[in-house]
């Protein structure tokens, strides 16, 4: 039996040693994660079609984000996402080699490589004062053998070497405040265009040489502008009057300066509304929108206007192309229900057309918002015309011979709020996803497994191991699983439409743009705010729903709109355009007979609105009328506020479902001193296990749990900008932990020298925050943890017999208990973008920090390195407890980046969701880039991993059976010859 003991111990440790690194193989990747890359929505589009070489279309986005798109295919050769300051002015190609952009208000501009998006050079472009920014690439124009680029920005012209970036000359335009609108050539002169105030017009012509001042000429025009000037050709302009009901052409031929105005009225009589002139660039014609439509008016070589077409239920008009010398199209677009119609035409030939087709496109996309074309030569040598269309939410698409060639959903590069929604139970006897697979390919899996255990499996097998494992694992179905992985995350994007993501693949279940937040001319500017859970039923029968709130402007002055959206299906139920403002959305605990949660909008007149709109909800918050608070931050006044709800609206249309709310607290921080720069509170949905916390003297305290909690941030006045802006004389943090309910401080604490920008994130009874230390230059973090100390009575085993103990009391603000904090600070390598803490199902499994990092990576540390007990020499008994020794930096190992190697472009935030399974957390990030994965902080105690071998177990259990008989019997046949010796 020893014997059989002993092959036991051998084996098993032969088969444990096939497991000892926890480390991601190349060929797991993908198993439990996916990525995905955006761009955002396309400002600036150039076509690169030239017969060598591939061709692409090269962008420049919301985002900030320049890149090259495969013309094919629509996949990304290459792409840079530049900081969220360094917006992308302009976007052109000098040399035929070199993409060139200008950015931040045209004080940088960089040259990157076509082929493979290397940065060529990069030059800073100084200036005086703030101004619109203009690149201008003129052509065949050269400063000693160089080409020019021609940038306005800062209030200075400057003329850049294309070659190398070097600033040739530049010029101030002193003495007069001059907004450059534009830039033309004329030979080897340069004439600048733009506007003193709003009545004064001034042209400047140049050398382009040496930048010398040639001549400069104003003209007082006879009315105030309104809008962009739009040049037309190289010596005409046009632009509204302040009215809008006039246009105004103006005409600078030899450097003089004439002009003509002339009311819209006498082009078309039926002209009521205000009027646009689009910002579409076509030699001699411009477009001008009115209403619901737009007329395309050409400008005549004396300066006369005239109406050359009106067309209805207009979309976009792009800029024109010259197709061959002396030849110019263009295009326009008009809506018919789920049908577009394109139009290219010849703008010297306005009869006939160029190009005429109608595609259908889906609805959910909603209507166009920019088109770019491009001309390709067909097999019977005439013109052929393709169109990359930006729709109204943010999706970019590629037209060409009346088919949608490829499309691109880059609205999930500006996500502004996320929630989820469990999937539906699957039903029995319903498979929903079967793999049927014959005797070869079961065999065939099996023998690449194997080839993967033994790590010679080539490239090609690697791939198609990943695939069959992608495919024979469930986590792409469509109903959810036991361990809770399988989910919808159902996300809100800048363009008010909502995409509900699977977290098994990363795809599209359903979208929908909100009825609410589609652009009209009632919601000119429509804004989504924010998304929350509106019905989450427990009858498996029954569908959830969300909630999505949005206005229709960029305050806070618009009304605000309501959608209503199933979870499963995308069809939106309801919608509402309210009569009032929104400023803040206060879910409550609260639930009615069909599971609807009560919400609290408040707007801007200190009045509460309460939603859903029913006698039942009434009821509800009646009952609880006392115990409803909530707290508001005004952060440019410096003040906190806590309310609470006091009686019904007193209007004269009555409506019991507005309430008025009183004030209960304020705290008015000194503004001479404080500047409120961050705040942060608890999830309302966090789960704690247990209240106590016992120490490594078997002592217990017991945690501070309260939902009612804020965390804020102050900063000195000088301190409240970027980095190095004050001295660390200046600069100083001042950080509060306070109770919403009562106004009570329960923490402060002054950390001198340091400054912002902070990011905090608040779980149970702490809070961790980063922030940067001027003295020390080098970033902290630091932690504090509230324990409540009147709790501490309870160990007193007499209260306990006699029954004087609190435990089963109940928590009250109002209680003011004997509060007690611990504080520690780290030093941190890294600058920080976002900060979140894991999520479990029951709160037992230790936390771990998520932090986004200035590298767009998330790294997950472990919240025992943030505990602030922790000591130089720990004794025996606290690394027992899992105490660390004291260090004054904390640890960065790079395996601990739970993005591997992979960046999330732009990170915003991270979004963690508790498994159904403990030892699991579900981590969202999201920025111009997606990313999802699992997570477990404290491994999978309570789970097999997927690629676990059942096989190999089965094989082990049977070899051991077949060992301990085998040894059973030789021992058996040992004994039996030692006694008949």
């Amino acid at each position: 039996m020893a014997m059989a003991i002993r092959v036991f111990l051998i084996l098993l440790l032969f088969l444990s040693s096939f497991n000892l690194s926890s480390s991601l193989y190349e060929d797991q990747v993908g198993l439990m994660d996916w990525h995905q890359q955006y761009i955002g929505k396309v400002k600036h589009a150039l076509f690169h079609t030239q017969k060598t070489g591939r061709k692409r279309v090269l962008v420049s986005t919301e985002e900030n984000v320049i890149a090259s798109l495969d013309l094919r295919h629509g996949e990304i050769f290459w792409r840079h996402v530049l900081g969220t300051s360094d917006v992308v002015d302009g976007l052109d190609i000098a040399l035929g080699k070199y993409v060139i952009t200008l950015s931040s208000d045209g004080s940088i501009l960089r040259a990157w490589n076509l082929p493979d998006g290397q940065m060529v050079w990069e030059s800073f472009l100084q200036g005086s004062k703030a101004s619109k920014s203009i690149l201008y690439i003129p052509k065949n124009l050269k400063a000693d053998k160089d080409d020019l680029i021609l940038v306005f920005g800062k209030g200075s012209l400057h003329a850049v070497s294309s070659i190398d970036g070097e600033v040739l000359w530049r010029n101030d335009f002193v003495g007069e405040s001059i907004e450059v609108s534009h830039i033309v050539q004329s030979a080897d002169k340069i004439y600048v265009a733009g506007f003193v105030g709003s009545s004064k017009f001034y042209v400047y012509g140049l050398n382009a040489q040496n930048g010398e001042l040639l001549k400069n000429d104003y003209k007082t025009l006879p009315c105030d502008t309104f809008g962009e000037l739009l040049s037309v050709s190289g010596d005409k302009f046009v632009v509204l009057d302040k009215m809008r009901s006039k246009i105004l052409t103006i005409n600078i031929k030899n450097g003089e300066i004439s002009y003509n105005l002339k009311p819209i009225s006498d082009l078309v009589m039926d002209s009521p509304g205000q009027a646009v002139i689009l910002p579409s660039r076509i030699p001699e014609l411009f477009a001008l929108h009115i209403n619901s439509h737009v007329l395309l008016i050409r400008v005549t070589n004396e300066g006369e206007l005239v109406l050359v077409e009106k067309i209805n239920k207009a979309a976009a008009v792009s800029d024109a192309l010259s197709i061959s010398e002396g030849q110019h199209a263009f295009a326009f677009v008009q809506h018919e229900d789920s049908k577009i119609h394109l139009v290219v035409k010849d703008i010297n030939d306005w009869n006939g057309d160029l190009l005429k087709e109608s595609i259908v496109i889906d609805h959910q996309r909603g209507n166009i918002d920019k088109i770019f074309i491009n001309n390709y030569v067909r097999t019977d040598r005439s013109y052929g015309f393709r169109a990359l269309m930006v729709m109204e939410d943010h999706s970019l698409l590629l037209v060409q011979q009346g088919e949608i060639v490829w499309s691109r959903e880059d609205g999930l590069a500006s996500v502004v709020d996320v929630t989820t929604s469990e999937l539906p139970v699957e039903k029995e006897g319903v498979s929903v996803a079967k793999v049927e697979q014959n005797l070869f390919e079961w065999l065939k899996g099996h023998v690449l497994k194997l080839k993967g255990t033994l790590m010679i499996a080539s490239p090609e097998d690697v791939v198609t191991i990943q695939a069959l494992r992608l495919r024979s694992s469930e986590k792409s179905k469509m109903t959810r699983d036991h361990n809770g992985f399988r989910k919808l995350l159902i996300v809100l994007t800048r363009a008010g439409k909502v995409f509900a993501l699977h977290t098994g693949d990363g795809r599209v279940v359903w979208s929908i743009l909100l009825n609410t937040l589609r652009k009209t001319e009632e919601c000119e500017h429509p804004v989504g705010l924010n998304i929350y859970q509106w019905q989450v039923p427990h009858h498996h029968d029954e569908n959830p729903s969300i909630l999505v709130v949005g206005q229709c402007g960029p305050t806070l002055a618009t009304p605000a709109v309501l959608s209503f959206i199933d979870a499963y299906t995308g069809k939106e139920l309801n919608s509402l355009s309210l009569s009032h403002t929104v400023a803040q959305v206060i879910p409550l605990p609260y639930t009615d007979s069909t599971e609807q949660r009560l919400h609290l909008i408040i707007d801007n007149n200190q009045h509460t609105y309460l939603y859903p709109r029913t006698p039942e909800a009434i009821n509800i918050l009646q009952r609880e009328f006392s115990n409803v608070y909530w707290y508001s931050v005004e952060a440019d006044n410096g003040v906190i506020r806590g309310h609470a709800l006091k009686s019904n609206c007193i209007r004269k249309v009555e409506d019991e479902y507005c309430f008025e709310f009183r004030d209960l607290w304020s705290i008015v921080f000194p503004s001479e001193s404080e500047k409120i720069i961050a705040t942060v509170t608890r999830k309302s949905n966090e789960i704690v296990h247990t209240q106590a916390k016992v120490m490594t003297d078997y002592d217990v305290m017991y945690k501070y749990i309260s939902k009612n909690v804020l965390f804020v941030a102050n900063a000195a006045p000088k301190a409240k900008g970027e980095i190095g802006t004050a001295t660390p004389e200046e600069a100083w943090l001042v950080i509060y932990i306070i109770d919403t309910v009562t106004g009570r401080i329960l923490h402060r604490m002054t950390h001198h020298g340091c400054q912002g920008p902070v990011h905090a994130v608040f779980s149970e009874n702490w809070v961790v925050y980063h922030y940067f230390n001027l003295r020390a230059h080098r970033y902290e973090m630091s932690v504090v943890e509230i324990y409540d100390q009147s709790r501490a009575d309870n160990k007193d085993v007499w209260k306990f017999v006699l029954g004087k103990h609190n435990l089963t009391s109940p928590m009250s603000s109002y209680y003011r208990p004997e509060v007690v904090s611990k504080s520690q600070s780290y030093f941190f390598t890294h600058s920080v973008k976002a900060i979140e803490v894991t999520s479990t199902a029951k709160g037992i499994t230790s936390k771990q920090l998520l932090i986004g990092t200035i590298g767009d990576q998330v790294l997950a540390l472990d919240k025992r390195f943030l505990d602030p007990r922790r000591t130089l020499n720990p004794s025996q008994a606290e690394k027992e407890e899992g105490i660390i020794p004291l260090t004054d930096s904390l640890p960065v190992i790079s395996q601990s980046y739970i993005t591997h190697s992979l960046k999330v472009e732009g990170l915003r935030g991270i979004v963690t969701v508790p498994a159904k399974l403990e030892s699991t957390s579900l981590v969202f990030a999201y920025g111009v880039d997606l990313f999802f994965t699992q997570i477990a902080p404290s491994r999978t105690y309570d789970s097999l991993t997927e690629d676990f071998s059942y096989a190999l177990l089965l094989l082990t259990i049977v070899a051991l059976v077949a060992a301990i008989f085998v040894t059973w019997v030789l021992s058996e046949r040992k004994d039996l010859q030692e006694k008949w010796r």
